[in-house]
Protein backbone atom coordinates (compact mmCIF):
# COMPACT_ATOMS: atom_id res chain seq x y z
CA UNK A 1 0.00 0.00 0.00
CA UNK A 2 1.53 3.20 -1.28
CA UNK A 3 2.43 5.83 1.97
CA UNK A 4 1.56 8.83 -0.37
CA UNK A 5 -1.80 7.95 0.78
CA UNK A 6 -3.33 10.40 3.22
CA UNK A 7 -3.56 8.84 6.56
CA UNK A 8 -4.56 10.74 9.87
CA UNK A 9 -4.09 9.23 13.86
CA UNK A 10 -5.01 10.36 16.75
CA UNK A 11 -3.12 11.79 19.36
CA UNK A 12 -4.33 9.91 22.49
CA UNK A 13 -4.04 6.40 23.80
CA UNK A 14 -2.08 3.91 24.51
CA UNK A 15 -1.37 2.46 21.34
CA UNK A 16 0.00 -1.29 21.54
CA UNK A 17 1.68 -1.06 24.38
CA UNK A 18 4.86 0.34 23.07
CA UNK A 19 4.35 3.51 22.95
CA UNK A 20 1.79 6.48 22.52
CA UNK A 21 1.94 6.66 18.76
CA UNK A 22 1.54 3.61 17.84
CA UNK A 23 -1.90 3.42 16.67
CA UNK A 24 -4.86 0.55 17.64
CA UNK A 25 -7.00 0.41 14.81
CA UNK A 26 -5.84 1.06 10.83
CA UNK A 27 -8.32 1.49 8.07
CA UNK A 28 -7.79 0.81 4.30
CA UNK A 29 -10.21 1.67 1.26
CA UNK A 30 -9.32 -0.69 -1.48
CA UNK A 31 -10.20 -0.01 -5.12
CA UNK A 32 -11.97 -2.39 -7.56
CA UNK A 33 -8.33 -2.36 -9.26
CA UNK A 34 -7.06 -3.53 -5.65
CA UNK A 35 -5.32 -0.17 -5.99
CA UNK A 36 -5.33 1.82 -2.16
CA UNK A 37 -7.38 4.85 -2.30
CA UNK A 38 -7.49 6.03 1.57
CA UNK A 39 -5.92 4.95 4.50
CA UNK A 40 -6.23 6.15 8.47
CA UNK A 41 -4.88 5.33 11.31
CA UNK A 42 -6.67 6.09 14.68
CA UNK A 43 -4.69 5.92 18.29
CA UNK A 44 -8.35 6.09 19.87
CA UNK A 45 -11.38 7.90 20.50
CA UNK A 46 -10.32 10.82 22.02
CA UNK A 47 -8.86 13.13 19.93
CA UNK A 48 -8.02 13.81 16.26
CA UNK A 49 -4.72 14.94 15.09
CA UNK A 50 -3.19 15.05 11.47
CA UNK A 51 -0.26 12.53 10.80
CA UNK A 52 1.87 15.23 9.83
CA UNK A 53 1.43 16.20 13.57
CA UNK A 54 1.79 12.74 15.02
CA UNK A 55 4.76 11.49 12.92
CA UNK A 56 6.63 14.95 13.64
CA UNK A 57 5.47 13.82 18.09
CA UNK A 58 7.25 10.55 17.25
CA UNK A 59 10.36 11.64 15.73
CA UNK A 60 10.62 14.18 18.63
CA UNK A 61 9.61 11.37 20.99
CA UNK A 62 12.53 9.10 19.16
CA UNK A 63 9.52 6.36 18.02
CA UNK A 64 9.61 7.50 14.38
CA UNK A 65 11.31 4.57 13.34
CA UNK A 66 8.60 2.04 15.64
CA UNK A 67 5.41 3.98 14.09
CA UNK A 68 6.58 3.22 11.04
CA UNK A 69 7.19 -0.28 11.37
CA UNK A 70 3.73 -0.68 12.62
CA UNK A 71 2.38 1.02 9.60
CA UNK A 72 4.08 -1.05 7.33
CA UNK A 73 3.52 -3.97 9.19
CA UNK A 74 -0.46 -2.81 9.22
CA UNK A 75 -0.45 -2.28 5.30
CA UNK A 76 1.03 -6.24 4.99
CA UNK A 77 -1.78 -7.23 7.33
CA UNK A 78 -4.32 -6.04 5.10
CA UNK A 79 -2.47 -6.77 1.69
CA UNK A 80 -2.70 -10.23 3.05
CA UNK A 81 -6.18 -10.25 4.08
CA UNK A 82 -7.42 -9.45 0.48
CA UNK A 83 -7.47 -12.60 -0.23
CA UNK A 84 -9.93 -13.81 2.45
CA UNK A 85 -11.95 -10.71 1.50
CA UNK A 86 -12.30 -12.30 -1.94
CA UNK A 87 -13.04 -16.11 -1.19
CA UNK A 88 -15.79 -14.32 1.28
CA UNK A 89 -17.21 -11.93 -1.02
CA UNK A 90 -18.35 -14.63 -3.34
CA UNK A 91 -20.26 -16.89 -0.40
CA UNK A 92 -22.27 -13.92 0.74
CA UNK A 93 -24.71 -11.40 0.00
CA UNK A 94 -24.16 -9.10 2.82
CA UNK A 95 -21.81 -6.22 2.41
CA UNK A 96 -20.59 -5.83 6.12
CA UNK A 97 -18.72 -9.25 6.31
CA UNK A 98 -17.73 -9.37 10.47
CA UNK A 99 -14.39 -10.10 11.32
CA UNK A 100 -12.70 -12.37 8.54
CA UNK A 101 -9.14 -13.19 9.89
CA UNK A 102 -7.32 -12.41 13.12
CA UNK A 103 -3.52 -11.77 13.60
CA UNK A 104 -1.61 -11.35 16.70
CA UNK A 105 -4.26 -9.36 18.92
CA UNK A 106 -5.40 -7.25 15.59
CA UNK A 107 -9.11 -8.39 14.43
CA UNK A 108 -9.36 -7.63 10.48
CA UNK A 109 -12.75 -6.47 9.93
CA UNK A 110 -14.02 -5.85 6.23
CA UNK A 111 -16.97 -4.55 4.53
CA UNK A 112 -17.91 -4.07 0.77
CA UNK A 113 -19.58 -1.76 -1.28
CA UNK A 114 -21.87 -2.07 -4.19
CA UNK A 115 -18.44 -1.09 -6.33
CA UNK A 116 -16.09 -3.53 -5.45
CA UNK A 117 -14.30 -1.29 -2.77
CA UNK A 118 -13.03 -3.13 0.02
CA UNK A 119 -13.19 -1.17 2.94
CA UNK A 120 -10.63 -3.21 5.92
CA UNK A 121 -10.14 -2.53 9.65
CA UNK A 122 -7.57 -3.73 11.59
CA UNK A 123 -8.88 -2.98 15.28
CA UNK A 124 -8.22 -4.63 18.76
CA UNK A 125 -11.25 -4.77 20.40
CA UNK A 126 -14.13 -6.84 18.90
CA UNK A 127 -17.55 -4.69 18.75
CA UNK A 128 -19.63 -5.75 15.72
CA UNK A 129 -22.28 -3.22 16.04
CA UNK A 130 -19.74 -0.25 16.37
CA UNK A 131 -17.77 -1.22 13.76
CA UNK A 132 -20.49 -1.73 11.16
CA UNK A 133 -22.05 1.62 12.20
CA UNK A 134 -18.21 3.07 11.17
CA UNK A 135 -18.42 1.01 7.94
CA UNK A 136 -21.76 2.36 7.05
CA UNK A 137 -21.28 5.85 7.65
CA UNK A 138 -17.79 5.96 5.63
CA UNK A 139 -19.44 3.99 3.04
CA UNK A 140 -21.98 7.07 2.89
CA UNK A 141 -19.56 9.65 2.59
CA UNK A 142 -17.30 7.91 0.05
CA UNK A 143 -20.97 7.82 -2.14
CA UNK A 144 -20.86 11.29 -1.54
CA UNK A 145 -17.38 11.45 -2.63
CA UNK A 146 -18.36 9.48 -5.66
CA UNK A 147 -21.57 12.24 -6.95
CA UNK A 148 -18.52 14.97 -6.74
CA UNK A 149 -17.97 15.59 -10.47
CA UNK A 150 -14.22 16.08 -10.09
CA UNK A 151 -13.33 12.89 -8.46
CA UNK A 152 -12.32 9.97 -10.88
CA UNK A 153 -13.32 6.13 -9.35
CA UNK A 154 -10.67 4.70 -8.16
CA UNK A 155 -8.02 6.99 -7.48
CA UNK A 156 -6.72 8.35 -4.14
CA UNK A 157 -9.08 10.15 -2.12
CA UNK A 158 -7.51 13.78 -1.09
CA UNK A 159 -10.38 15.60 0.20
CA UNK A 160 -9.79 17.47 3.35
CA UNK A 161 -13.30 16.95 4.36
CA UNK A 162 -13.66 12.83 3.43
CA UNK A 163 -10.86 12.30 6.00
CA UNK A 164 -12.03 14.76 8.78
CA UNK A 165 -15.75 12.65 8.27
CA UNK A 166 -13.87 9.58 8.34
CA UNK A 167 -12.14 10.53 11.81
CA UNK A 168 -14.80 11.78 13.18
CA UNK A 169 -16.91 8.24 12.61
CA UNK A 170 -13.91 6.70 13.89
CA UNK A 171 -14.18 8.89 16.85
CA UNK A 172 -17.40 8.35 17.41
CA UNK A 173 -17.34 4.69 16.69
CA UNK A 174 -14.01 3.76 17.38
Amino acid sequence: MNQSLHSSSNSSGSGLGIGNNVPTCYFVMIGSKDNPIYEAEFVSSNTAKSATSAVNDAKASGSYTLREEWRHLNQFIAHAALDMVEDIQWSTNQMYLKSIDKFNDKFISAYLTAGNIKMLLLHETKSEDAIRNFFTEVNEWYIKTLLNPFYEPNTVITSASFDHKARVSAKRYL
